[in-house]
């Protein structure tokens, strides 16, 4: 029984690296639709966000089994409910890439925002997919390494989500109200992404430690 186990446990990490994979392909395929003007990988991205759902909904229903048959306690405990607070996030990543490509898809055959902010757009989106692929990394070797190089990631998408707020409250914008609309939702939606890649670091750097991240994420 206990080989079984170990062999489940297994499992329900190789399921969150093939989730995590999803959503590095998702968040790649909506920064070039956002910043390309590519309604065709947008709607791409909007169709396949279904298959980060179902994945999730799937690794959830494999942990509650091992819950209920294994009834794990300490490190194996934690692994899976580890598990299901990670598939979450995994999932909301995946949305927030969907709304990305949303944006996209609206305002085809125009640019989501306008000219002075395309620099500011093309370096989250940059940083987004960087840290979902340091997130696929971490996650098939709890390196925690890699958590650490997330957090400084997520520090530099912060403060390009800063300045989009400065830029359109500032007295120079000379964009129309959708203008700041889009801008603003974009901006959230690449800050979030980066903010469950954290949450998610934050809980492998633990089960990984035992040492839990005080820091604000």
């Amino acid at each position: 029984m206990r080989e079984v186990f170990q062999q489940e446990l297994a499992e329900v990490q190789e399921r969150l690296v093939e989730i995590a994979t999803l959503v590095e392909t998702s968040i790649d395929n909506a920064t070039r639709a956002f910043n390309e003007s590519n309604v065709s990988l947008a709607e791409a991205v909007i169709a396949d966000d279904s298959k980060i759902d179902e994945a999730a909904i799937a690794l959830d229903e494999l942990a509650i089994a091992i819950l209920a048959r294994q009834q794990p306690v300490a490190r194996d405990l934690r692994i899976v409910v580890s598990a299901l607070r990670i598939s979450a996030s995994l999932e909301r990543m995946g949305d927030m890439s969907e709304h990305i490509a949303q944006l996209a898809r609206y305002r085809f055959p125009d640019k989501v925002v306008p000219k002075s902010l395309r620099t500011t757009f093309a370096e989250l989106g940059h940083l987004d997919v960087q840290i979902a692929r340091k997130l696929t990394q971490l996650l098939r070797t709890e390196d925690v390494r890699i958590a650490e190089e997330i957090r400084n990631d997520d520090d530099r998408i912060d403060a390009l989500h800063l300045s989009v707020f400065d830029k359109v409250l500032g007295e120079t914008w000379k964009g129309a109200a959708v203008d700041t609309v889009d801008a603003t939702l974009a901006s959230r939606y690449h800050e979030r992404f980066a903010d469950h890649a954290v949450s998610i670091a934050k809980k492998v750097q633990y089960l990984a430690t035992g040492d839990w991240v005080a820091a604000e994420l």
